[in-house]
């Protein structure tokens, strides 16, 4: 399992203004991963960038004149963040390349990008969009199955990603009020909604994945399903699909972890999340760990605090 992507917290909307390509491409540095940023030569330039974070989630609205970004395997080799974009297009047009796909994204369109692999944004004129910025490890989908979804352009007229989109550009359109734990929570909330889009398209599109990526997408979601079942094992997991123990290991050593890695982390991201909603407050950190699996109370301490780097008790408190 990847070292958590670190933190990037910011308490307040963070508002940045550019008149000049120079500006921009400083300011585009500061948001995302490092990416050359490149606009055709002209006498003004115009973009604005609206931004909140909470953990290492980031929600941000752009708005820009006409330029292009790349994430270049040079970029990549130098960095160790592992995260997920997506990209919500709200106006304009935006061309996105990753891999062996290329996606126009017009007005109302979404799609999701890996920023561990190189890509190309292009912008020929103004445009406006909402980007939600989050780690590989906040899904329960393995990079490899979101991979079989990067520049793919989903549409927010319709199913799952009818939902999705409204909801992520009224959080754009609202990042002042979204302060304190109800923001946390609604942040929290949008990433899983994204999980449920993402699961959804994959859904849709089961006939041209793989069998190796089928099975996988079967093992997540019969994980996700018994998370809180202490007795779940590499065993029981491995029977419930008809297959080997040592089938079921390889399947995930081709993922880059293990069986037992991926539950716990799991474990351990709902429980961070649980500890910091305001709905559950009242309840004992013991309470909260037993819901996601954990039984030993040494154990679980052990594990959240080489996770995030502070007690469950700490954590908690810091919401």
């Amino acid at each position: 399992m990847p070292t958590p992507s670190p933190k990037l917290d910011r308490q307040n909307v963070t508002t940045s203004s550019a008149s000049s390509v120079e500006e921009w491409r400083h300011i585009v540095a500061q948001s995302f991963v490092p990416l050359v940023t490149e606009a055709p030569a002209r006498t003004s330039f115009q973009g604005t960038m609206r931004s909140r974070s909470w953990d290492r989630t980031s929600i941000v609205e752009i708005s820009a004149d006409g330029h292009e970004v790349h994430r270049t395997p040079g970029l990549i080799e130098r960095s160790d963040q592992r995260y997920f974009k997506l990209n919500v297009q709200l106006e304009g047009a935006g061309f996105l390349v990753q891999g062996n796909r290329e996606a126009m994204l017009q007005p109302g369109d979404m799609a999701v990008y890996d920023t561990t692999k190189p890509y190309s944004l292009v912008f020929e004129r103004h445009a406006r969009m909402v980007v939600v910025m989050f780690p590989h490890d906040a899904l329960t989908l393995s990079p490899d199955l979101v991979g079989q979804l990067s520049a793919v352009p989903m549409s927010s007229s319709q199913g799952i990603a009818g939902i999705v989109g409204p909801f992520i550009r009224q959080m754009a359109e609202n990042l002042a009020a979204l302060k304190g734990p109800s923001g946390a929570r609604l942040a929290s909330s949008a990433l899983e909604l994204v999980a449920t889009m993402l699961h959804s398209e994959l859904d849709e599109r089961r006939d041209a994945l793989t069998p190796h990526a089928l099975l996988l997408a079967s093992v997540h979601d019969y994980i996700e399903a018994n998370l809180g079942d202490p007795s779940m094992s590499p065993a029981s997991i491995a029977a419930a699909h008809f297959i080997s123990t040592r089938h079921l290991h390889h399947l995930f050593q081709d993922s880059g972890t293990t069986v037992a890695s991926w539950i716990r982390h799991q474990r351990l991201e709902r429980t961070a999340r649980d500890l910091r909603d305001p709905l559950q407050t009242g309840k004992p950190v013991s309470s909260i760990a037993n819901r996601w699996g954990f039984v030993d109370a040494a154990h679980f301490s052990r594990a959240f605090r080489d996770a995030y780097g502070q007690s469950p008790s700490s954590w908690k408190s810091a919401a």
